[in-house]
């Protein structure tokens, strides 16, 4: 850790309570996409009085914070999530969350935290020239709160030169980060295909179609999609997550249904998979006197790290912890990210920060026996604001 780094932690940590008590207050009260309004509040009030210009229901429930020094046209963006999940939690932990069936388990209360604790030290303390736009976005969690602020004028209303994004990460160690250059994460698809038949007695097949038989080879034939269609050397997955059809053993259903998850490292990868699929279906369907109708919806696209974004984010990283608590990536993951639509439009880099070897819950994301570590707030907080100094260098 360099003396530099050391001073800045020191300085976020003397006010680390507090920010650890308003991650505490968002876990206990999570709220899902486009329903974040208390969040929203909470960070628009925050933000306001720290001096914050502040835009709200930017996107929906979005939140923007603009600070402006000196006379400098540089700008940058920080951006973090707010929406929880629809899981039930079990850690029994005493801000647990209070609401049913949905709860914190993805640790977007811990990002908002960050974005909140570097907000402050920023406003504080912060010494650059420019323009800060620190954009807490909804309804990450595959629900398109990125495209939606995106519609909403984000980047037209906060022009941003780079923006930037952190996730936490369990089993990595504490005040260590990793990333890669290029693709970081896979783009994501939600796919439903409905097949539509005729139904009958179970008895009397003849007397009708049944798409259960038409349905159970399009699951089949789409599993050659990977092994056949795409390049060897490109990752990519296709899973059937969901099939539909029918209730009763004697009756053959008018319609059945297929719902499937879709990634891809790339553009044109993620094209191939989609023609592909719409074909498989239609064309088995027809073999069996079937239709089929196939809903394909983007949810995220492939996120990939600009090679200046990505090199600001590595010489901050270096100069806050050192090279050693820097990890490259090896390769991309095939998880997915909303804030590729925003890297998309405008030069933009994702990290993930150590949440520690041995999280709170001892597991993984999107699980009900898990919580963000409050240890690693200071540590995400210390890198925006040393990103943002740093690009935002006072001259």
């Amino acid at each position: 850790m360099t003396q530099a780094f050391a001073q800045l932690l020191a300085e976020l940590r003397e006010s680390e309570d507090e920010f650890v008590a308003i991650r505490r207050d968002i876990h206990a009260h999570p709220e899902l996409g486009f329903a974040e309004t208390r969040t929203a509040d909470l960070v628009a009030r925050k933000l306001t009085q720290w001096g914050y210009d502040v835009t709200t229901g930017v996107g929906g429930t979005g939140v923007v914070g603009q600070l402006r020094r000196g006379t400098s046209s540089r700008t940058i963006g920080l951006r973090a999530d707010m929406d929880a999940l629809p899981i039930q939690e079990t850690t029994g932990l005493p801000y647990a969350s209070t609401v049913a069936q949905t709860m914190h388990a993805c640790g977007h209360d811990g990002h908002t935290a960050i974005l909140l604790a570097a907000a402050h030290h920023l406003a504080a303390r912060g010494e650059f020239d420019g323009t800060l736009n620190l954009i807490f976005q909804p309804a990450e969690e595959g629900l398109g709160g990125a495209t939606r602020m995106l519609s909403d004028g984000l980047f037209t209303r906060f022009p941003c030169d780079m923006v930037f994004a952190l996730h936490n990460a369990p089993g990595v160690p504490l005040g260590h980060f990793t990333l890669r250059h290029g693709c970081m994460m896979a783009s994501s698809d939600t796919v439903t295909i409905t097949v539509t038949g005729k139904g009958t007695h179970g008895a009397m097949p003849q007397l009708g179609c049944d798409p259960v038989v038409a349905t159970a080879n399009i699951v089949l034939a789409l599993q050659s999609i990977v092994s056949r269609n795409v390049e060897p050397t490109s990752a990519a997955v296709v899973t059937v997550g969901a099939f539909n059809a029918g209730i009763a053993p004697n009756v053959i259903p008018e319609q059945a249904t297929l719902k499937l998850s879709v990634r891809a490292l790339d553009a044109a990868t993620r094209d191939i998979i989609e023609a592909r699929i719409r074909s498989i279906a239609a064309l088995q369907a027809q073999t069996y006197g079937a239709t089929a109708r196939v809903d394909y919806r983007q949810i995220s696209r492939p996120l990939i790290n600009e090679r200046g974004a990505t090199e600001l984010a590595i010489a901050t990283i270096e100069a806050l912890v050192g090279r050693d608590a820097l990890v490259m990536m090896p390769d991309a993951v095939m998880g997915s990210e909303d804030f590729s639509w925003m890297s998309e439009q405008v030069p933009g880099c994702y990290v993930m920060l150590g949440n520690g070897v041995e999280s709170k819950g001892g597991c993984a994301v999107h699980n009900p026996g898990y919580d963000f570590n409050d240890a690693a707030l200071s540590w995400g907080a210390a890198y925006f604001v040393a990103l943002a100094q740093r690009y935002l260098h006072a001259v």
